[in-house]
């Protein structure tokens, strides 16, 4: 294990010597000084608990924003995190949680599929050994080195450690770095024990001799080319670019103290020039450059090949919406997958769901919660809904803000066309009634129900059926103040008629007895005047309405899903009330009258009649209110109309259905002899 960790580290010699050797060749660098190095140890660098000078070092700071970013990109909110409680954790630990908990990123190490590691090249495998129990098949690790694949293989099979991310510094190609390397061997550097002791393990030479030229079974042209890539990569690693840049840093710090003949320390610190790698370097506190980071992942073949893929790059120069940036389709995933994989807390929540924490939970475990009626989410993970204008409506994904139709209650549709049907077919019935009653007016059946009243009491019906159209169709100004005012004043007249026949009937019995006061009332026709009186003050009201808080046009936003329902306000309900409070009245006395008279002799007395009629007018209107009330919309309209038809429909077959039955269907019982031979014993008849 030891020598494969070193046939790994051996780049950082090569990436030490190769640029000495290239500043020894450059006469315009330290003036003719020639530079020479020893090496004792096979690593390099530390960390220091300096390190956590935030304003200082943004290695460890941009690597976790790095980090966050790629997590964010796949939403995977749901993270394990290992590292160790050494100086490399306690530096980069608290700035990633931070960063986490300010995305709703949370550490769950049980069931995430997503797990961070990070660490130095030899404190991983430190780390690795420990959570080395969680390790399943596709699970996804993300590192902030390329450690040694030989090591990785040994600890993991094939398909379970088998998508790692790596976050490595992006550095610009070494040009000729490549050829340098092809040519090293040990005859080049005889002094270089560790690249001799390379050679010997990797290419089966023999030691019976201590030059390399001599020994027995060694490839005259072997080189580090030949060794597979997981145990020497001819690529500069980016640390090895960190020791090529450091080389040039301290080398132009020390040809300028030679030339200003000043100390090492005040160049260094003020440094910056351009290496032969273009890469522009700044030792400068206060104007360090920011670290670029490759993402690469590591493709696994049979016979444990693999091959290193740069899937993307994190730049903290970019906008902040445009640092990282992912060839997604280049990555392999588990073994039989395309996709990437899951790692959340808890379901993202997609367009028409808000998130909404859950009580006893950590913060990145949300619930989705869907979008009330008026509101919508158009994006994934929104935490409040954004509310819909008042002239638009939801879609059933609640993810989309739609424009309302106006709708009103139309002929064109099933309702309209049923309702205006209706209205002109019971007008026109009304009509053929009243044309019953003028073709057979001299009979005693319409004669002896007040042939004028009869006339009147069916026209004003004939209007009651005639003004539910003005509810239908798209509402106007004309419309709006028409509609309550034709529907008061005709049903005024329609039930005043009633109540005007009730009087009569009443009066008509009541003065046959001699001496009597209504004898004169009924000589007098002062039951005639009901009608215009009674009229007169629902004019007056409906006058006052107008007046005061006329209707006007409304569209109503809420009654109807989708749709602006066009209808008329009815202005001031206390005058509207006012006007159907007035029929209440109207139609109690009428009822009551009625109820009084229906002992009354029978023969052509429709005191009865008249009493059922009042009866199904006021249960239509009673019944009117609550469920008026409880509708919205265009169903609100509809009742209304609905309640006008029915209650014109009672008056008109509860008073002339019977009397159309006997004039058309029963002629006998039209007749005088009829009429006579039905008189009541006492000598009483109807009127």
């Amino acid at each position: 294990m030891v020598f494969r960790l070193f046939f790994k580290n051996y780049q950082f010699v090569l990436a030490l010597t190769f640029p000495i050797e290239e500043i020894n060749k450059n006469p315009d660098l330290l003036h003719n000084l020639t530079l020479g190095f020893d090496i004792c140890n096979l690593t390099f660098g530390t960390f220091d608990h300096a390190l956590s000078d935030h304003n200082r070092f943004l290695g460890l700071y941009q690597m976790a924003t790095a980090m966050i970013s790629l997590l964010l990109h796949f939403h995977w909110n749901g993270v394990g995190l290992f590292t160790l409680e050494d100086e490399i954790g306690l530096c980069f630990l608290p700035e990633l949680r931070k960063q986490m908990a300010r995305h709703s990123v949370c550490i769950n190490k049980s069931s995430a599929y997503v797990h961070i590691i990070y660490g130095d090249n030899e404190s991983i495998l430190d780390v690795i050994k420990c959570v080395e129990q969680y390790f399943l098949k596709g699970k996804v690790f993300i590192l902030n080195s390329q450690w040694d694949f030989t090591t990785r293989r040994r600890y993991f099979i094939l398909g379970s450690f088998h998508v790692p991310l790596f976050f490595s510094y992006h550095h610009p190609d070494v040009s000729g770095f490549t050829d340098f390397v092809k040519a090293v061997n040990p005859s080049t550097y005889p002094e270089d024990f560790f690249l001799a002791r390379l050679w010997f393990l990797s290419f089966n030479c023999s030691d019976s001799e201590s030059d390399c030229e001599t020994w027995e079974n060694c490839p005259r042209d072997a080189s580090l080319d030949w060794l597979p890539g997981h145990t020497f990569d001819m690529t500069m690693s980016g640390d090895s670019y960190n020791i090529y840049y450091a080389v040039y840093a301290v080398v132009q710090a020390l040809h300028e103290m030679l030339f200003h003949h000043t100390e090492l320390h005040h160049f260094l610190k003020n440094i910056q020039f351009h290496n032969p790698a273009g890469d522009q370097v700044i030792l400068d506190e206060k104007r360090k450059l920011e670290v670029e980071y490759d993402i690469v992942n590591i493709w696994t073949f049979p016979e444990g090949l693999e091959f290193k893929v740069k899937l993307g790059k994190f730049s903290p120069y970019a906008l902040p919406s445009h640092q990282l940036s992912l060839s997604v389709d280049m990555a392999q995933w588990a073994i039989e997958t395309t996709e990437p994989p899951q790692s959340v807390c808890s379901e993202s929540c997609g367009p028409g769901f808000r998130e909404s924490h859950q009580e006893g939970k950590t913060v990145c475990c949300l619930a989705c919660i869907p979008c009330s009626e008026d509101d919508i989410a158009n994006e994934t993970d929104m935490e409040q809904w954004v509310k819909c204008p008042v002239d638009q409506y939801t879609n059933t994904q609640r993810n989309q803000c739609l424009p309302k139709a106006a709708s009103f209650l139309a002929y064109g549709e099933p309702l309209g066309m049923a309702l205006a049907c209706m209205a002109l077919g019971l007008s026109t019935l009304t009509a053929v009634v009243l044309g019953v009653f003028v073709k057979h007016h001299n009979t005693p059946i319409v004669k002896a129900n007040n042939q004028a009243l009869s006339y009147i009491q069916l026209t004003s019906l004939i209007f009651c059926f005639l003004c539910s159209l003005l509810f239908i169709g798209h509402p106007n100004t004309v419309t709006c103040i028409l509609q309550q005012t034709t529907f008061g004043v005709a049903f005024t007249v329609a039930v005043s008629s009633v109540l005007t026949k009730n009087v009569t009937v009443v009066l008509a019995f009541k003065a046959t007895s001699p001496g009597r006061r209504m004898r004169w009332l009924l000589v007098s026709g002062a039951p005639n005047f009901i009608i215009p009186i009674c009229t007169l003050i629902q004019t007056t009201l409906c006058g006052i309405r107008l007046g005061t808080s006329p209707p006007f046009i409304y569209s109503d936003t809420h009654s109807e899903h989708g749709h602006i329902i066009i209808l008329c306000n009815k202005g001031s309900l206390t005058a509207f009330y006012c006007v159907l409070r007035y029929l209440g009245p109207l139609a109690l006395a009428s009822f009551t009258v009625a109820f009084l008279a229906r002992n009354l002799p029978d023969t052509f007395n429709e005191a009865k009649f008249l009493t059922f009629s009042m009866l199904v007018f006021c249960s239509v209107w009673l019944t009117f209110l609550p469920v008026y009330h409880s509708a919205k919309g265009k169903v609100m309209l509809a009742v209304e109309v609905f309640s006008i038809l029915a209650s014109s429909s009672g008056l008109l077959g509860c008073i002339f259905g019977p009397k159309c039955y006997i004039i058309l269907l029963r002629p006998d019982s039209n007749c005088l002899h009829s009429f006579r031979d039905r008189i009541h014993p006492q000598g009483n008849r109807s009127t």
